[in-house]
Formats: structure tokens, C-alpha cells, sequence
């Protein structure tokens, strides 16, 4: 389903100072898979993150996705691309804080014009799948850590993407929430997501749900 081959990710900081960030990097990541990206800050997981989510594009290589390379859409396609495609959980939940839960949630439906009743529908599904449905008039400021989480996590399934990517998920949890999070991470594997995690939280490491796991360092995929 999610094909990196022969990726080259580099920055140019200046004329001189070019840094790497990915090089020669070959991932095959199959529907339906909980794929972890583990290392170091600074070891490209991001990196790799933001070339499935077609939010930057490879210096070389190719990004395929269900058989279409998502590397050289133009930047109006690929925002229709992670529109229809691409679930998001931040490390710092990116929510607006003087919002309603129920307006965060809705933010990503907002392009696609539809009916009320119909966003209504995609809204009351995912709070209460994900137990937020009494926090639905809330503003979120007010909220505790785990809670505004599982906001992040429903405006992230609110479209059903096909895609959960995940950065840094649990950096600002606690060792209790962070289970809980895994236990989300598992309703949702069962409902067939295809979910990639970056992560260094050694929690996600060898867990049973995970169908496999490689390490970055300094761009590299370690073997």
C-alpha cells in the first residue's frame, strides 16, 4: 500500500551547510499494518512521516501510495490526496483551544461542503467511538491531557482515512495514558487502518499489536 524506494530527503540550510535528513531509504508498509518508525530526535521519522503524507516531496526516490506516486502531485492534489487519505495525531494535538470539541473534531470536514446532517452523523460516530460524546459542547482549553487526545484522535478518523499517521504520540503523556492510547491504537488496527507511528517511547517497542518495527539513525534504516 506505502512504498518508499531509493528515498533522499535532503535540506539546504545554506550554501554550505546541506543536511541529510533520509538516504536510500526503502519501506513497503501493507494495508491493514501497525508499522512502528523508532529513534532518536533527529534520526529522519518525521521525515518519513511528511513524505507519506505528501506534506514535503523526496530530493530522489519515489512515494507510492495504493499504486499512485503521492511524490510529485501538485500541491493542490495533495491536499486532496491527505484530505481523502491521511488521519493525523500530533505529539501536541494541534487543536484550537478556544473551540468546542465538536468544532475541532468538524475542522476537517469543513472543504468538503456537507450536508449538516451527514457531518452530524461522521461527528456523533467518532465521539462515541472514541468515549468524548459527553464533552461534545467543552471548550477544549478546559479539558484534561488524555482527554484533549481523544479529541486529536477523533478529528483524526473523523473523514475514515484510510491512513492514521502518528508522530511522537504519547511525549506528552503519562505512562497510564499512554497505555490507554495503545488500547485506542488496537480499535483502530481492527478496523483495518493502515497506522505508521514515529516514536521513541520504548512502550511501542515489541508490543503485540505492532506487525513490525524498523530504527532510524541519522537517515539510515539500521538493520
Amino acid at each position: 500500500m506505502i512504498e518508499l524506494k531509493n528515498v533522499n530527503k535532503s535540506y539546504e540550510i545554506n550554501k554550505n551547510n546541506i543536511v541529510n535528513a533520509l538516504q536510500n531509504i526503502n519501506i513497503s508498509i501493507q494495508e491493514g499494518e501497525l508499522f512502528v518508525l523508532k529513534g532518536a530526535s533527529g534520526s529522519g521519522k518525521s521525515t518519513v512521516l511528511s513524505l507519506i503524507a505528501a506534506l514535503s516531496k523526496p530530493t530522489s526516490g519515489e512515494v507510492i501510495v495504493d499504486t499512485k506516486q503521492i511524490s510529485k502531485l501538485p500541491d493542490n492534489f495533495a491536499c486532496e490526496y491527505r484530505r481523502d487519505n491521511i488521519g493525523f495525531i500530533f505529539q501536541k494535538y494541534n487543536l484550537i483551544p478556544t473551540l468546542s470539541v465538536s468544532e475541532n473534531i468538524l475542522l476537517p470536514l469543513v472543504p468538503l461542503n456537507l450536508p449538516a446532517q451527514e457531518a452530524q452523523e461522521k461527528l456523533q460516530r467518532v465521539m462515541k467511538m472514541f468515549d468524548i460524546s459527553h464533552k461534545a459542547e467543552a471548550i477544549v482549553k478546559n479539558l484534561s491531557g488524555g482527554e484533549q487526545q481523544r479529541v486529536a484522535i477523533a478529528r483524526a478518523n473523523v473523514n475514515d482515512p484510510k491512513i492514521i499517521i502518528a508522530d511522537e504520540p504519547t511525549a506528552n503523556l503519562d505512562e497510564r495514558l499512554s497505555l490507554s492510547f495503545i488500547e485506542i491504537l488496537k480499535e483502530l488496527k481492527a478496523l483495518k487502518k493502515t497506522i505508521v507511528i514515529a516514536t521513541h517511547d520504548p512502550l511501542f517497542f515489541n508490543l503485540d499489536c505492532v506487525d513490525r518495527e524498523i530504527e532510524l539513525h541519522k537517515g539510515n534504516i539500521l538493520s
